[in-house]
């Protein structure tokens, strides 16, 4: 038997630590590739939300929230990969004055879709990209399936 591996890569967590690294540039098909290693990749999926928009958005944020949506369309032509998009809530503004926001069902995308692969014996392995311990539930429920587990973290960075 082969192994077959799918890929789960928390888009917001990967943001968060490309700040560290100057915004630094991925090939996000060499990441995919180095992620799957030898096993046979089955899909990648990549969790994030567009960004928010106010009411009436000023041109930075029109222009912001349009290369977004160019990246995510540009993900999603690459080969075996799929943007699943959440949605992003406002949720006020902190003590310094800056928005706060929230992302709204991408957790639970990535639960559901590794669990799913997990007990319907479509992956052998499983990598997530994250640094989220939300997720250790459905990392549970897929290792009690039989899935290997492969958790990538902070340092993925220094490689791309």
């Amino acid at each position: 038997m082969y192994s077959r591996i799918a890929l789960f890569i928390d888009g917001g967590y990967l943001d968060n630590v490309l700040k560290w690294y100057g915004k630094e540039k991925i090939d996000y098909g060499k990441l995919a590739a180095v992620m799957a290693s030898d096993h046979l990749l089955l899909r990648t999926y990549y969790y994030h939300c567009l960004p928010y928009q106010s009411p009436n958005p000023s041109s930075e944020e029109k222009e912001y929230f349009s290369n977004a949506q160019s990246f995510f369309k540009r993900l999603n032509r690459l080969e075996n990969f799929t943007v699943r998009e959440g949605k992003l809530a406002f949720r006020g503004i902190d003590d310094r004055g800056f928005p706060v926001f929230e992302q709204k069902r991408v957790d639970v995308m990535l639960a559901t879709d590794l669990v799913m692969h997990s007990t319907k014996k479509l992956i052998t392995h499983a990598a997530l990209l994250t640094g989220d311990s939300d997720f250790l539930p459905a990392l549970q429920i897929a290792q009690s399936e039989g899935v290997h587990m492969i958790l990538f973290f902070h340092s993925i960075a220094k490689i791309y």
